[in-house]
């Protein structure tokens, strides 16, 4: 495997060095100014080589308009200043060493007839918007954005098309001011022509209601393509059939219509192959709709973590087949509507095995437990969604977002596990049937110069049905559940949760002047909830041992309301923005169990500040920081016991009441444009005043646990920083993180402080050669730190990646990934090492819409992956396996 690695690592660095000294670069530089020698801030340069083999070369001029820019020694190239109501400099340069040279423009008052009404400025920079003139950078041999993008400084372009403006990423694609289908940047770079592009504008803090620009704060970043005039219409995708060894197969339509007033994409998907054509960014980004003025963090980490996303995010198993397929129309029906929809079904049979090192942390010893977890998942899903825009003015914007979400999922699973020398062999049987329904609505109006509100209101509906069955020969959870004697047993699960729930929001945003606002906020969130569960043991003659004898079962009602009002102040002074604000919330509560019903009342005052400031180079500091209110769930507030896992009981406390944590956010970034580089720094701080902790009884593998509120701090400091710069044709970046954390567990009654302490560093290079072949290498280091009561455990992982892409022959493509990667466990003397491999050669002849593919994924055929976890008492370390080797054929036809 070292020698391997070895050839490996010699024969990317010999690329490397190879095209790094094919020429040299000298540096001219020196200052642009008017007539009378006022410097000309934001001064476009642009260098067109005599060279066919280089590429054009762009500058921008400093705020006191200084300029530098590299050029080929010994290469003859057309230079050409431009600025805003200044005759333009056109010369001829060659320069063979470093140079210095002054430029004075002339303006152009009075003077029509000299000025040129066609040309374009290559790049425009104004505040917070960023415009490039595509013909200025590019050929015309460009067939897609994506080769655009990658010529426009500043700009970044990854593998998949994540798209990244100085460091920060694109979070929303639009195409002559509206969303391109989802506004998906990945989407957008890979398939829009490249011929139909005009400009591209980059947009930072970017909001999707236009009359709320300046007022809302918002972090997004969005991508504008303006189309050429004459390319207002085009249809794109591509049809991928293929095939391979073993019955492996592979069938993607994936076809797109755009015109300015509708859009249209199908994209279909059936694999076994393990390739999901829709992600779990992808369905993130489709919910992007909800929650647009609430800023709910909490929503969208229920939306990340849900059984669909879920699916969508698990990418490692035995054996997978898919069958999906998802629809999705935009139609403009006039100036001031947009109807949008998409309907998603999907269907996948999964195969997954894992095998797992458990160790379980009492306070006085350690036990180890192995286990072996295989499982079979069917799961079935289908979502739709409709969404109405409606703007009948600039100062009115209304949307309305209706959507339905429904599930059924099954699972079969066989657990071993093996602890203290005892065997036992557990048959899971999984099923479960959910439908969800959410409407929301958000109005907002400018009334006036001074006053500007929105109103939001959400409504949604859960009901879930899951049932559980666990079989096996030996008793489980001893002393726990309440099993009766038999040679085998067989549990039973059956759970009903409903949730019925409410939020709205009135916001004025009053703008006293240009340096000083007044936001007033009146929201309202409930939620009515009812939870239901049933434990029982089906006996060998067919009767039923109900546990609800024994505390366990539970018929819960749970209902909660939050009135809240807020007031913020927003103002600026000189550079600095400050954003103090104060939120009053009033909590009512009532719990309804077993015919009791308890009601409770809650004050809290939450205040918030922001704060930023910006540097005439670019930089910007930015400062957060908020005290939170969190309240229990309805399934920690169930009094009665529940069974949670084969070897877990779980009991709620009705008289739970609320977390209490501060977070606090600091970040520095800088970027320049004209030295290509990046900087971003930041330190988060999170301090738990109170918080919920898990009180939980262990007796070997088996634990009963229970919540409390528990009040002593906990602390998790994040401390991250990147840098990344251009040099010569080789982008280069640097990442690292670092966390510190300490936190409690409470075992057997016992309280011990834990801590961790995570190390992750990272290296990246990428070359940017026009012909030959383009590489990336990552390298990564982890490092974990975990004490405890009963001693240190230190995980390291270290992980190479190395990616080649090149093109030959002026038809073929050959892409490969390599991945290798180091594992260690260093108490446990645990050691691993996982590589893989993928290649693949495409031929396309430049005019032909056909393409052939021949593929290989896991190449060197590699059993499993291995990672580690830890939680408050239990460490472990965990081999998943993956699919085996596949070798694929596929014919791919491009519209």
């Amino acid at each position: 495997m070292i020698k391997k690695n070895s050839y490996l690592t010699f024969f990317i660095c010999l690329i490397l060095i190879t095209h790094s000294t094919f020429s040299q670069n000298s540096i001219l530089k020196g200052l642009v100014t008017d007539s009378i020698l006022n410097p000309l801030p934001h001064a476009n340069i642009l260098a067109f080589p005599d060279s066919e083999d280089l590429e054009p070369v762009f500058a921008v001029t400093d705020e006191k308009g200084n300029y530098l820019i590299k050029l080929k020694s010994k290469v003859s190239y057309q230079f050409q200043i431009s600025y805003l109501g200044y005759k333009k400099i056109s010369t001829q340069i060659t320069i063979s060493e470093n140079t210095l040279k002054n430029f004075i423009l002339k303006e152009t008052i009075n003077a029509l007839d000299e000025v040129e009404v066609t040309y374009k400025i290559p790049i425009q920079i104004k505040e917070d918007t960023i415009t490039y003139n595509a013909d200025a950078f590019t050929s015309g041999k460009e067939r897609k954005l994506r080769e655009i993008l990658k010529k426009l400084p500043g700009l970044e372009v990854d593998r998949d098309g994540n798209v990244t403006s100085n460091g920060k990423e694109i979070t929303k694609v639009l195409v002559d001011n509206k969303p391109f289908f989802t506004g998906n940047s990945k989407l957008a770079v890979n398939n829009i022509p490249a011929n139909v592009v005009d400009q591209i504008i980059i947009l930072d803090n970017y909001n999707e209601v236009a009359i709320l620009k300046g007022l809302q704060d918002t972090d997004e970043m969005a991508m504008n393509i303006k189309l050429k005039k004459d390319k207002k219409k085009f249809l794109f995708g591509d049809l991928e059939l293929g095939g391979g060894y073993e019955k492996r197969y592979t069938a993607h339509p994936n076809i797109f219509y755009y015109s300015p007033k509708t859009n249209i994409n199908f994209i279909g998907d059936l694999n076994n192959t393990g390739n999901k054509a829709f992600t779990l960014t992808d369905y993130l980004e489709f919910e992007g709709g909800f929650g647009r003025l609430l800023n709910n963090s909490g929503s969208y980490f229920n939306l990340f973590t849900d059984d669909f996303a879920q699916f969508l995010n698990e990418t490692n198993f035995k054996e997978n087949i898919q069958k999906f397929g998802a629809l999705n129309i935009r139609q403009t029906i006039n100036n001031e509507i947009d109807i949008s929809g998409y309907v998603i079904s999907s269907y996948s049979n999964t195969d997954t095995e894992i095998v797992t090192q458990n160790i379980y942390q009492n306070n006085t010893f350690s036990l180890i437990e192995n286990r072996i977890n295989n499982a079979n998942l069917n799961n079935f899903f289908t979502t739709g969604k409709i969404t109405v825009d409606y703007e009948p003015s600039y100062n009115e914007d209304f949307a309305y977002n209706s959507f339905i979400k429904l599930t059924q999922n099954k699972s079969e699973g066989l657990i071993s596990t093996l602890s203290n020398g005892l065997n036992n062999n557990i048959s899971t049987i999984s099923r479960i049937n959910t439908i969800n329904v959410k409407q929301n609505l958000s109005y907002s109006k400018k009334f006036n110069d001074k006053h500007t509100g929105t109103l939001e209101v959400n409504y949604e509906y859960l009901q879930n049905k899951p049932k559980t069955e666990w079989n096996t020969d030996s008793q489980i959870l001893v002393g726990l559940i309440p099993l009766t004697e038999s040679d085998d047993f067989s549990i039973l699960q059956t759970k009903q949760a409903k949730a019925n729930i409410f939020n709205s929001i009135v916001k004025d945003y009053w703008s006293l002047n240009s340096f000083n606002h007044l936001y007033f906020s009146f929201g309202i969130y409930g939620t009515f909830n009812s939870f239901e569960n049933e434990d029982v043991q089906q006996l060998e003659n067919g009767s039923l041992n109900n546990f609800s004898s024994n505390g366990f079962g539970n018929d819960l009602k749970y209902n909660f309301l939050d009135t809240y009002i807020g007031l913020e102040y927003k103002f600026k002074i000189g550079s600095f923005i400050f954003k103090p604000a104060l939120y009053q919330h009033f909590y009512n509560w009532s719990i309804n169990q077993e015919n009791i019903k308890k009601n409770k009342i809650k004050t809290l005052i939450l205040p918030e500040f922001n704060s930023e400031v910006s540097f005439e180079n670019n930089a910007k500091l930015q400062l957060k920081y908020k005290i939170n209110a969190r309240f229990a769930s309805i399934n920690y507030l169930a009094d009665n016991f529940i069974l949670t896992n084969f070897n877990s009981v779980f009991k709620g406390d009705q008289n739970l009441e609320n977390e209490l944590y501060h977070t606090a956010w600091v970040r520095y970034s800088k970027h320049s444009l004209l030295r290509g580089f990046r900087i971003n720094t930041s330190v988060n701080y999170k301090k738990k005043a109170k918080s919920f902790k898990r009180d939980t009884r262990l007796q070997g593998i088996d634990q009963f646990s229970t919540p409390i509120l528990f009040d002593l701090p906990e602390n998790r400091w994040v401390f991250s920083s990147s840098f990344s710069k251009k040099v010569k044709k080789i982008n280069t970046r640097l990442q690292a993180n670092y966390s510190l954390s300490d936190f409690y567990q409470i075992i057997n009654s016992n309280t011990s402080r834990n801590k961790s302490n995570q190390v992750n560093g990272s290296i990246s290079l990428e070359t940017l050669f026009k012909k030959g072949p383009n590489i990336q290498i990552n390298y990564t280091k982890k490092i974990n730190d975990y004490s405890s009561i009963l001693g240190k455990n230190r995980f390291s992982a270290d992980d190479i990646l190395a990616n080649i892409d090149y093109v030959f022959l002026k038809d073929f493509t050959f892409q490969g990934e390599y991945n290798y990667s180091t594992y260690s466990n260093i108490q446990s003397n645990i050691n691993n090492t996982f590589d893989n491999a993928r290649l693949s050669l495409f031929y396309q002849k430049e005019e032909s819409p056909w393409g052939f593919e021949v593929e290989v994924t896991n190449l060197f055929d590699t059993k499993f992956k291995q990672d580690n976890s830890f939680g408050s008492f239990i460490i472990s370390d965990r081999r998943t396996f993956i699919l085996p080797r596949i070798i694929l054929l596929k014919a791919i036809y491009k519209l």
